[in-house]
């Protein structure tokens, strides 16, 4: 099959297509920034957020080539960054939008990334997915996620898109230790952790659903078959892995696989916009996709922890070269 992925140079993007272009698949991605970590498949530099008419069909002499199917990973997504710089979420807005007509002009199903921030803060404990109280947004990087899955319901009713929205919660793992470009927790922490510095955890009792990158592109990879099959259509999904944790036990574990006696600052919760307590309900991705997570905070952080310790090797020494 040939696939299209945006967002290709991020984490999920990149594993995603190094699964797929391994298993024999065609893929082609887009981003508007370069690919850090391979240069295993070809991708396209370009800035989706512009107007559609600068885009369709491809970008200067660069055309899409045909795809079987859109995988719609690009976003700005770093929630307490969007509360700063909030025309930020407009800009996934646009992007989606934008995606979203490339697919209805080609007539290509479409896979969309949407998150567990739709939920809000959920002190009422409802992960079910079709429970989502959109009054409860917490912001606009939550209200965004809301309106790409309502453009995509639209764009199903009313021009018969083919869809799947997956709901992700904290994704990590490999090809996620650019901290420079988006902070996110868990490679900080490693960062940190591994040069002596403190960590600080917003909130004692946070508790979230992280999910090793392996699990998570599993589940998209069935997601694409059974789409493509027309087995599993127009679903909305949760891919987690089933489990919380609090972030001073995450933080503990990242010190244990790094051998270190960790430094964690807890500091009163929360920052704003951040969700406080999730836990994802897998019922439908386990009925729909068979989607079973293999993946322990305890163990996904040890392997998080050697890829980043073998990369910042390969990067020394490349640097040194």
């Amino acid at each position: 099959m040939h696939v299209l992925i945006t967002g290709s140079s991020g984490q999920i993007g990149t594993n995603l297509a190094l699964r797929l272009h391994e298993a024999g698949h065609k893929v082609f991605g887009i981003d508007k920034r370069a690919n850090t970590w391979t240069n295993a498949f070809p991708y396209l530099l370009q800035d989706l957020g512009a107007p559609y008419r600068d885009f369709v069909g491809g970008i200067g002499s660069v055309p899409y080539p045909p795809v079987d199917i859109v995988v719609h990973l690009a976003a700005n997504a770093k929630v307490h960054e969007l509360v700063e710089a909030p025309h930020r979420a407009l800009e996934n807005i646009q992007l989606t939008f934008n995606v979203l007509e490339y697919c209805r002009a080609n007539n290509v199903p479409i896979i969309f990334s949407s998150s567990r921030e739709v939920y809000g803060d959920i002190h009422r404990y409802i992960t079910e997915e079709a429970h989502a109280d959109f009054s409860f947004t917490e912001s606009p990087y939550s209200a965004s996620k809301i309106s790409g899955e309502a453009l995509i319901y639209s764009y199903a009713r009313c021009y018969g898109l083919r869809y799947l929205v997956f709901r992700f919660s904290n994704v990590y793992g490999r090809y996620d230790s650019d901290i420079e470009r988006m902070e996110r927790v868990i490679p900080l922490f490693i960062q940190r952790l591994a040069y002596g510095q403190p960590v600080t955890v917003y909130g004692a009792d946070k508790v979230l659903d992280f999910t090793y990158v392996d699990d998570c592109v599993g589940g998209i990879v069935r997601g694409i078959e059974r789409l493509l099959a027309g087995a599993v259509v127009n679903e909305t999904i949760n891919l987690a892995y089933g489990q919380g944790n609090t972030l001073v036990r995450m933080a503990e574990l990242v010190a244990d696989a790094l051998a270190v006696a960790p430094q964690i600052n807890v500091e009163p919760a929360k920052r704003t916009g951040e969700v406080t307590h999730y836990v994802a309900d897998l019922s439908k991705a386990v009925e729909l996709l068979d989607y079973r997570p293999h993946t322990p905070l305890e163990r996904g952080i040890k392997a998080a922890v050697a890829w980043w310790q073998s990369w910042q090797s390969f990067a020394h020494q490349k640097g040194r070269g």
